[in-house]
């Protein structure tokens, strides 16, 4: 049976905005490549590690799953606290 990680993908550190993090993304888990022992190339025979599906809410997301017998393991999104700063603030004393 197909494993899923459902996920709201986080902020990189070259984003100043949220915009990428608004999605739900359901990716699936593969299997570990294969080490070719001729060129040392890693390969492997599972294609469903390049299948990343997008939904605009979780619900959707577990629906899907349900739906399509997958197995998934859903990940909360960590409340971060966003405070709103001025460059002023850098100057003025506590």
């Amino acid at each position: 049976m197909k494993k899923a990680k459902i996920y709201i993908p986080t902020k990189t550190a070259m984003q100043s905005g949220r915009g990428k993090t608004k999605k739900w993304i359901l990716k699936f888990e593969t299997r570990h490549g294969v080490t070719n022992p001729l060129m040392g190339w890693e390969s492997g025979d599972d294609t469903m590690g390049e299948v990343i599906l997008e939904f605009s809410t979780k619900n959707k997301a577990i629906e899907y799953a349900k739906n399509n017998n997958i197995n998934y393991e859903l990940i909360e999104p960590k409340k971060s606290d966003f405070i709103i700063k001025s460059y002023a603030d850098n100057f003025l004393k506590d």
